[in-house]
């Protein structure tokens, strides 16, 4: 972590943990920090309703997101409890239409995770009714075996590069 932290701070300038304001449990906001893969004047928007979202990445940008090195610092979240391992991704504030979604097939009742069901299903290349239908399997299937299943795959998905559009 500490090697990703000077990678951020020698090649771009601003923070090197960028905090967003995400969607928990029972639909209660709290902060989550991630290592910054953005330069600090992008807008705050989900990285799939940018446009040209490219441009806006820094030197180390996709490589961080593409190794999934950018999603270690939501280990701190875990400890505080705001999220868990597995579960589904928390929504940003202002994804609306995925809360809703995700509220009204009862998702919302769980503790997002830093990795989940959707996530190995297809990650960044998802459209919205796929993650909700991925995260409502997740909610009728869930389990320790499941959990355990889902990291494994997490973890051949980050080592293959797969699924991240950016």
């Amino acid at each position: 972590m500490l090697l990703v932290a000077m990678l951020i701070k020698i090649t771009s300038k601003g923070p090197i943990i960028f905090w967003s304001q995400r969607v928990g449990k029972n639909n209660q906001l709290f902060w989550m920090p991630k290592f910054r893969t953005m330069l600090i004047e992008t807008p705050n928007v989900a990285t799939h309703l940018l446009v040209g979202a490219n441009q806006y990445l820094t030197p180390v940008g996709s490589f961080l997101r593409k190794s999934s090195l950018d999603e270690l610092p939501q280990l701190w979240s875990v400890i505080r409890g705001d999220m868990s391992f597995v579960g589904p991704r928390p929504a940003l504030f202002n994804q609306t239409d995925l809360i809703n979604m995700r509220t009204a097939v009862g998702v919302h009742s769980l503790t997002p995770g830093i990795t989940g069901w959707a996530q190995i299903n297809g990650r960044d290349e998802l459209a919205l009714s796929e993650k909700v239908d991925f995260d409502r399997e997740y909610l009728q299937k869930r389990a320790l075996a499941f959990d355990i299943r889902i990291l494994w795959l997490t973890g051949l998905k980050v080592f293959r590069r797969e699924g991240v559009s950016h």
